[in-house]
């Protein structure tokens, strides 16, 4: 990305900058989205941040620039596209897997967050499935938001996709944040019956069944009309390919 002409880019509306859409958007949209809503300072910080992560990615000495430049972003851009400022410095940076991994690992829970919407953007295959993992046994309702993105869908195994469907059911999470739900869910009897078995266990102790878990069970028909095959979300950098078991 060419920072100086990013700013000349007319961005596509960024709908909700704190759930998947972050993982759903092109790079450089988030970027363009950020420039027009910035003010100058906060832009003129990302931007040397993003030179800095692009000069020096990768670790240098017990800590690198740009990780620091991620604690910072909340601060500097403020809450509510710090985590978009993030997924950008990330990108510049080149983090590789072992790189997220410790800034996951090590960081709050935004930057968390911020890690797990960036991995359908950086990393290709499923190696950094540990973390997604690792955020779906949390009760965290933004991190499961973000765990549950186009990654996810990608890469996780059909039985930890449908618990994970479960789980956002569980903890309040809006299904519309799982990507690919439609395609994943069609045609799969299990989760079908895992979904009716949560209902059933609802109904019988007098509690309201989520309107969510009806949207869900609706998808699961198999006698539905397939839905098409999902298209990139015009990803920029490695993107990998849609896992398609379910």
């Amino acid at each position: 990305m060419t920072h100086a002409h990013a700013h000349a880019h007319q961005a596509t509306p960024v709908a909700d900058t704190q759930g998947t859409t972050l993982a759903r958007t092109p790079l450089h949209v988030l970027h363009s989205h950020l420039a027009e809503r910035l003010g100058e300072t906060a832009r003129a910080w990302l931007d040397q941040a993003l030179d800095e992560a692009a000069a020096h990615p990768g670790a240098h000495g017990p800590i690198s620039v740009w990780e620091l430049r991620l604690a910072e972003a909340g601060r500097r851009c403020g809450p509510e596209h710090a985590d978009a400022a993030r997924i950008l410095i990330l990108h510049a940076a080149h983090a590789d897997t072992a790189a997220l991994t410790r800034v996951y690992t090590q960081g709050t829970a935004a930057e968390r967050r911020a890690v797990l919407h960036a991995l359908p953007h950086l990393v290709p295959g499923p190696e950094a499935l540990p973390l997604v993992e690792d955020a779906l046994r949390t009760n965290d309702t933004r991190l499961l938001a973000a765990a549950v993105g186009p990654y996810a869908a990608r890469h996780l195994d059909a039985h930890q996709w449908r618990h994970a469907v479960l789980k956002c059911l569980f903890t309040g999470v809006p299904v519309a944040e799982v990507a690919d739900l439609d395609r994943r869910a069609h045609a799969d009897a299990e989760l079908a019956r895992m979904l009716g078995d949560y209902a059933a266990e609802r109904t019988a102790a007098g509690r309201p069944v989520p309107e969510d878990l009806h949207r869900a069970l609706t998808l699961t028909d198999p006698t539905a009309t397939p839905p098409a095959p999902a298209a990139d979300h015009g990803h920029s950098g490695a993107d990998g390919t849609h896992g398609k078991e379910s």
